[in-house]
């Protein structure tokens, strides 16, 4: 038996950084057009946020409680994860930063430039003037600092100025803070002298050219943004249903108001005195500081993206239109179509909206008795949330498990769930101590004769028109009778008290998905060393799970050939002679987020595939309820089988691990097709690509097999040295 060790396996925390650092190259990368590059400034950055407040916060937690054992794979302690972090996120901050002034030079020869007060002319500087004036002046507040008025309780991520300020009197400085507010646009656009060009300027440069207006009798020494941010990692004490709510609601509160995390401080403005009062005040280490060369927080690039970007096609992507599945096209009856197929959807190759209509369509049929639906992220203004609304008010019986504990979005799903029960759903909020995140709908309606009909759709991604058009996510629709057994079973389990079922079909977490999928590995082994064909392919977001990276490896020793697609962290290590051989690890990041989870094995030509709601982590696999589903219809396994073998083969946007962690583009041979496998699935779902490459074999000769021999002989001689 192998012992594997530290070595064989990634740090959790530092992968993400890596997934991260993929994304910023993306805004790095001079391929892509100008403003989709901005864009990924402020995915890098939002990215960020979310892993300070959640998991850099957890790691400040267990310091805080004393915990100093190493994590259970590559052996890092709470402190010695928290000191390469830091050191690592500094680096790609720096590296982000970088990016963003050469990005703005760029844009500045395309006529879209950001202007500070220096570089206003006239018309521009009244403009400023008359817009402070009138919306900004009447909803600042500025906040003295001193003895009897003590640092106050910044919101977590809000922009604020801090202000030196001296006494025209007495001359004895002061220090005052101003909020930038949160209610007002980031930037404002100027008025130029034609409609070819394009001036912006931001909120804090306007703010700053007249704070002096903020305190009179007072001049203004120094002025210095920062940004604080605060551990959002939430602990629930669950006691029942309707506490949970309540509890949640009491959470969201305390999230703002955390302990600090971060604080990040514009260097340009940099005050050394303010600095120092900042760092005592919130007990920062030095660590945690950012001296960014640049505005805080570039998640304000979204909007520029939104509202300016779409002004210049030539800086944005062009746009794929989603295809519509014959059958399922707008006036169609989509129960009469499914009842004579399945249909498979890959979005947003795929439009969603067929999804939003059999939901909608099924809360108008006066056939359909019941709709029944988990909900874990829904969009702003969700039109699944109205269509269960309108079937529940009808009459209808309407079953919606709704996740309270979806990670930033409480407060949504805790409006969502009110507003359905206000309508007369039955909500439920699910399992103690598991979290819901399985993606499942269940429609009961009556056929000619009184006979039921069942209708289930399940899916790997969320019920979010939103993001259905940024996520790739695979879903299906059927009348598939074990299907639909197992989606009943699974709602009344969910719903009221009793064992979890047998399934006809389905593999479930918590826990019975980890036994199905280890004993799948296995099994390949075993056919594996019979017929010497053993086949893998996975394709997720995230593998941290120790027990199947260690089951893997245990193939990949066997002689098992294993493709993984892993968009995020990955703590397995590939290419490791003697343990990891036979593994690949590819990463796509691209114009969609990959979302879907798929799993492929071989199984000496049975080729059993599956879509799931869950990823290989430890979470899903224990601490979620999540569904694995098979996909039957041999057309359906054919078309995955062909997205996968395109993912394999990307050579613009797929990075290879290697065998020390990190990643690197692979590389196109001479002359060889590029393949963009997000662009070429586009056209080879709209049925307008065929040359689907044959990498299911894994032949010898073919090119992908080729790189990874590469960089396994560079592995080789990066140990030998």
């Amino acid at each position: 038996m192998t012992i594997y060790l530290p070595e064989h396996f990634n740090n959790r925390e530092l992968s993400w950084l890596s997934f991260n650092e993929r994304v910023l190259q993306e805004a790095m990368d001079e391929r892509n057009p100008l403003m989709e590059r901005l864009k990924f400034l402020g995915i890098f950055s939002s990215n960020l946020d979310e892993f300070y407040m959640v998991r850099f916060g957890g790691l400040k937690d267990e310091v805080l409680a004393g915990f100093n054992r190493p994590e259970d794979k590559a052996g890092l302690t709470p402190k010695q994860q928290i000191k390469a972090i830091s050191i690592k996120a500094q680096e790609l901050v720096e590296v982000q930063y970088a990016t963003y002034k050469k990005i703005l030079k760029q844009l500045a020869a395309e006529n879209v430039r950001f202007l500070r007060p220096k570089h206003l002319n006239k018309t521009q500087l009244e403009f400023v003037k008359l817009y402070f004036r009138t919306h900004v002046f009447p909803v600042l507040t500025p906040i003295a600092v001193d003895a009897y008025r003590p640092f106050p309780m910044l919101l977590s991520k809000s922009l604020n100025i801090a202000v030196e300020i001296a006494s025209t009197d007495e001359g004895k400085k002061r220090l005052a803070l101003v909020q930038v507010p949160a209610v007002l646009p980031r930037y404002l656009e100027l008025p130029t002298e034609d409609e070819d060009h394009t001036d912006l300027m931001l909120l804090e440069d306007v703010i700053i050219q007249f704070i002096d207006s903020l305190f009179k009798g007072f001049e203004v020494e120094s002025t210095m943004p920062f940004r604080i941010t605060r551990n959002a990692d939430m602990p629930f004490h669950e006691e029942g249903s309707r506490d949970v709510l309540k509890q949640i609601e009491k959470e969201l509160k305390k999230r703002r108001y955390g302990v600090a995390i971060r604080l990040e401080v514009q260097q340009r403005s940099l005050s050394k005195e303010l600095l120092f009062m900042l760092q005592d005040v919130l007990d920062l280490h030095d660590r945690d500081i950012f001296l960014v060369d640049g505005p805080i927080d570039l998640t304000f690039l979204f909007g520029v993206y939104n509202k300016i970007g779409i002004e210049y096609d030539e800086m944005i992507n062009e746009t794929l239109i989603p295809f519509v599945p014959e059958g399922l096209e707008p006036g169609k009856d989509l129960f009469q179509a499914v009842l004579k197929k399945d249909y498979l959807l890959h979005h947003p190759y795929h439009s969603f909206d067929p999804v939003v209509r059999f939901i909608a369509q099924a809360a108008k049929d006066p056939n359909v008795l019941a709709i029944k639906q988990t909900l874990y992220r829904v969009s702003g203004d969700s039109p699944i949330i109205k269509a269960l609304t309108d079937a529940a008010e009808s009459g209808k019986q309407v079953t919606v498990l709704v996740e309270l504990k979806a990670r930033f979005d409480e407060e949504k799903n805790i409006q969502w769930a009110k507003q359905l029960e206000k309508a007369g759903a039955h909500v439920i909020y699910g399992y103690k101590e598991l979290k819901t995140h399985s993606k499942i709908t269940l429609v009961v309606r009556i056929l000619e004769g009184g006979v039921l009909q069942r209708f289930v759709h399940l899916g790997t991604g969320n019920y979010n028109d939103s993001t259905a058009k940024l996520y790739t996510d695979i879903g299906l629709l059927t009348t598939n009778e074990e299907l639909a057994e197992d989606a009943t079973n699974f709602f009344n389990w969910l719903s009221g008290y009793g064992e979890r079922p047998s399934w006809h079909k389905f593999e479930t977490s918590p826990d019975d998905m980890h036994d199905f999928f280890l004993q799948k590995i296995e099994d390949e082994i075993k056919l594996h060393e019979k017929f010497g064909n053993g086949r893998i392919v996975a394709k997720m977001n995230s593998i941290t799970d120790k027990p199947i990276i260690t089951k893997l490896y245990d193939a990949s020793q066997a002689g098992v050939k294993i493709d993984l697609i892993i968009r995020g962290i990955c703590c397995l290590r590939p290419g490791i002679k003697g343990i990891s051989e036979n593994i690949r690890v590819i990463s796509i990041i691209d114009r969609y987020l990959e979302h879907s989870r798929i799993f492929y094995f071989y199984q000496n030509g049975k080729e059993d595939l599956y879509c799931s709601s869950a990823d290989w982590m430890t979470r899903n696999m224990h601490k979620r309820i999540e569904i694995l589903f098979p996909i039957l219809d041999a057309g359906h396994k054919s078309y995955i089988k062909d997205i996968l073998a395109l993912q394999l083969v990307d050579n613009v946007k797929a990075r290879i691990q290697r065998a020390d962690g990190s990643y690197v583009y692979l590389k196109q041979e001479a002359g060889q097709e590029q393949i963009q496998s997000q662009i070429i699935i586009h056209q080879y779902t709209g049925g307008r690509w065929n040359n689907i490459p044959s990498v299911f074999e894994r032949e010898p000769s073919n090119w992908a097999e080729r790189e990874v021999l590469r960089l396994r002989a560079e592995n080789e001689k990066m140990t030998d040295d």
